[in-house]
């Protein structure tokens, strides 16, 4: 196999068994992605219904509307800094997330971070294949009354209907069938949401105001805090989930700044399109989920289940084409590319990306992805934050390797050498895995009862209180363990 980048050429043959077409550096020449290919990427991932979500969530939750866009904006302005941190590997080096990885935890090490961050995008595109699949069957059950009527297939407990089962497969293969296409139609597919999606936004928020009587009433809708104890005890695990929203992705953005023209390029790219963007479309959920207060006398945090009280057929079919369409690009952006490259770098001769891709839509099936977003406080305070405790630890770790132990340099070669300088004990870095095990470990008491293992009363209320800053303390404490545990144990790291 022909590798395409020149420093890995002279010593191809001893890497075979760590490395792939999928994962090998991307030859500079073969770098198309621009300043407008990152904004894009930004503004089409912003735009999902999950972003949406987030805003009523926050909303439902209690704030009002300032309070939810600032929060969102917060959090969104503090995950860009280790985005950007991350990327800069990936496009001087031309590696994706795996590969990176291999620096600081080995290059058998680097399956632990890879994996815990694949299993969580399972997750994410599980949810967004539902809620897919759900937009489809509200515009279809407009057409074909019989599909909601159905006899049930599935147990009770599973809380599955059949009709929703069945556009939920349907869509799931629609997924399936992009990943089969490959990278560059995710490519074109984010371009044209980037300018369809703005559309129906906009329609959404002009039929809120409509409906609403006008932006006024919408934005007087109060705080619901009394006291500013209450508020700021909702407001630090809200940002947490905020930060946790894209904590996957500024692990695994070298997955696509590994395509990047320039440093510039992915850099003002995602500045222009991840906080701005994020915050306006927010804006949309906040102002249509206070309007769902005044009109129909509860807040619905659901767009889909909006939509699907919309009067006349053609418009709720409309409107769940929309859906569906952001739905699908973002998932297979955010939630196939990287995970797909995760599971490849298990068996890198093995799986291809595409078969990676196969992997996690099976996953996603698995874990019963409507359970995961049944109510909004689960959404935030259970998966969000619950998440954000594993991957704040990975990304600590990665930054203090990458920038204050080897100051930017890796030897691009080792990273594909079964025995380099990268091997530490047998492929894995143990101050890396312990720094892991350390960072994770506040966070376990709070999450176990916020999942309801056990009473919060039985919890020091200190150890709730550090939960609610999980991917925080995960990325200081992780971060401040390897640092001192690796200080003049790096070896010389040029290539």
């Amino acid at each position: 196999m022909e590798i395409p980048y020149p420093a890995l050429a002279e010593e191809a043959a001893p890497a075979a068994s760590l490395t792939s077409e999928d994962l090998a550096p991307v030859a500079p020449a073969a770098r198309t992605w621009g300043t407008w290919n990152y904004a894009a990427l930004w503004i089409s991932m912003s735009l999902c219904i999950p972003t949406y979500m987030l805003a009523s969530s926050l909303i439902q939750g209690g704030m009002n509307w300032w309070q939810a866009l600032l929060t969102i904006f917060l959090g969104n302005a503090i995950v860009l800094i280790p985005m950007i941190l991350n990327g800069r590997a990936g496009t001087r080096y031309g590696i994706p997330f795996p590969v990176f990885a291999r620096a600081s935890f080995g290059v058998l090490g680097a399956n632990v971070p890879a994996l815990l961050r694949a299993v969580i995008a399972c997750g994410w595109f599980g949810i967004q294949t539902w809620i897919g699949g759900y937009a489809c069957y509200q515009a279809a059950v407009r057409w074909w009354p019989a599909l909601g009527t159905l006899p049930a297939v599935f147990p009770a407990s599973w809380g599955l209907a059949t009709g929703q089962a069945l556009t939920f497969f349907l869509f799931w293969l629609l997924n399936m069938y992009v990943v089969y296409l490959g990278v560059e139609s995710i490519r074109k597919l984010l371009v044209f949401k980037a300018f369809f999606l703005p559309t129906a936004a906009l329609a959404l928020l002009l039929w809120a105001i409509s409906a609403g009587h006008g932006l006024g009433p919408i934005l007087a809708q109060p705080s619901h805090f009394n006291t500013p104890g209450g508020f700021w005890k909702f407001f630090f695990p809200s940002l947490t989930g905020m930060v946790g929203f894209w904590a996957t992705l500024s692990l695994n953005i070298p997955d696509f700044t590994r395509y990047a023209t320039s440093q510039r390029a992915q850099q003002v790219g995602q500045a222009l399109g991840l906080p701005i963007p994020m915050t306006l479309f927010s804006f949309v959920g906040v102002a249509v989920t206070s309007a769902t207060l005044l009109i129909y006398g509860t807040t619905i945090w659901d767009p889909v289940v909006l939509a699907g009280r919309f009067e006349g057929r053609w418009l709720v079919t409309g409107a769940m084409l929309a859906v569906a369409l952001s739905t699908l690009a973002t998932n297979i952006a955010a939630n196939i590319v990287s995970p797909a490259n995760d599971f490849a770098n298990l068996a890198p001769q093995r799986i291809s990306f595409r078969m990676g891709g196969y992997l996690t839509g099976l996953v996603g099936l698995l874990i019963f992805p409507w359970k995961l977003i049944a109510d909004p406080s689960g959404f935030i305070f259970t998966w969000l934050v619950g998440y954000s405790a594993l991957l704040g630890p990975i990304g600590g770790i990665l930054i203090t390797d990458y920038y204050l132990l080897r100051h930017q340099e890796l030897a691009l070669n080792d990273l594909y050498q079964p025995a380099g300088r990268y091997t530490y004990s047998r492929g894995f870095n143990p101050v890396a895995l312990v720094a892991l095990v350390l960072g994770i470990l506040p966070c376990v008491p709070g999450f176990l009862a916020a999942i309801g293992v056990f009473g919060k009363a039985s919890v020091w209320p200190w150890l709730l209180e550090v939960y609610n800053y999980a991917w925080f303390v995960g990325f200081f404490v992780a971060g401040a363990v390897y640092w001192l545990l690796m200080r003049g144990r790096t070896q010389g790291s040029s290539a």
